[in-house]
């Protein structure tokens, strides 16, 4: 069992058919198989749309007990005015995910450009119902990265609440020179802020944006790998997520940093490789002859 949680921003990626997954894998069985290798997973497929019930009871059916699933909340609920009324959405959406139980953890609430920090008093009500490791906040207006007193509120309220600081590195990604598509729609979507490598409670939060050419990221990765090494060490349990541009890469980068991380943690395990039974070995053990 690893001592921190490793990931990409989801499983149900079809590139990664002769890569991370077997080719010929079906979909449905993307989920079993990601989870043999990583045991965490960004839920950024919730900011866009719920799920219905039937889906999240595939999922619970699916999805293994070690697997962590990082749901982000709806953007109606956190792009959709005043948090304070949102509190009753927000208790169906944790209503809706219950059948996954502590496989969600935590919960993320990505908040807009546009929330600034005049609007710390609705964050304030609306953290108030959940528990210390229930939830991690991702912030982008430039009012929280200014070293200043708004953000010292900030920083105040989620530690004292032991609710996480969510900490995006897109550095890597904007080293990029390249004029592909993908990576010029990323660079035009991704926020482009100061690194707060904060550590709120025992489960801090990375999301690191990465350069289309794997070597390019080790120099950016490096901090990370010292940082989360120290982490563990500490005896937290800090989250990891890797991207790439079109996330065609992300397995492999992920990959990448626990390769490295290993260099920094002697006795860290390798991370496993994907199990496929072939279909001659299954006919052979129903035969009874394994």
């Amino acid at each position: 069992m690893l001592p921190y949680y490793l990931g990409c921003p989801s499983w149900s990626e079809p590139a990664w058919r002769g890569s991370l997954y077997p080719e010929g894998s079906r979909s449905a069985d993307f989920l079993p198989l990601y989870a043999q290798v990583f045991n965490a997973v960004e839920g950024n497929t919730t900011f866009y749309a719920k799920p219905s019930i039937d889906t999240v009871a595939r999922w619970a059916e699916r999805m293994p007990a070690h697997l962590r699933f990082c749901a982000k909340l709806p953007r109606e609920i956190s792009h959709n005015g005043d948090l304070r009324d949102q509190l009753s959405v927000t208790e169906d959406f944790r209503r809706l995910l219950a059948p996954l139980g502590k496989r969600v953890a935590p919960f993320w609430l990505q908040l807009p450009a546009s929330f600034g920090p005049q609007r710390l008093a609705e964050l304030s009500a609306f953290i108030e119902p959940w528990q210390a490791g229930e939830l991690a906040v991702e912030v982008r207006h430039p009012g929280f990265f200014a070293k200043g007193d708004e953000e010292r509120s900030l920083n105040r309220l989620l530690h004292g609440r032991g609710i996480e600081r969510i900490c995006l590195d897109s550095r890597a990604l904007f080293s990029c020179a390249s004029t592909a598509p993908a990576v010029l729609h990323a660079q035009a979507k991704k926020p482009r802020l100061p690194l707060r490598p904060t550590a709120f409670s025992q489960a801090p939060q990375l999301r690191f944006i990465g350069h289309p050419e794997l070597l390019a990221n080790d120099p950016f990765m490096a901090p990370w790998l010292d940082k989360v090494a120290g982490w563990i060490e500490e005896g937290r349990t800090p989250y990891v997520f890797l991207h790439t541009s079109d996330n065609r890469l992300a397995p492999q980068l992920a990959q990448r940093f626990h390769q490295q991380l290993m260099q920094r943690l002697p006795g860290l395990p390798a991370l496993p490789q994907v199990q496929v039974q072939v279909e001659d070995e299954v006919e052979v053990e129903e035969l009874g002859l394994l």
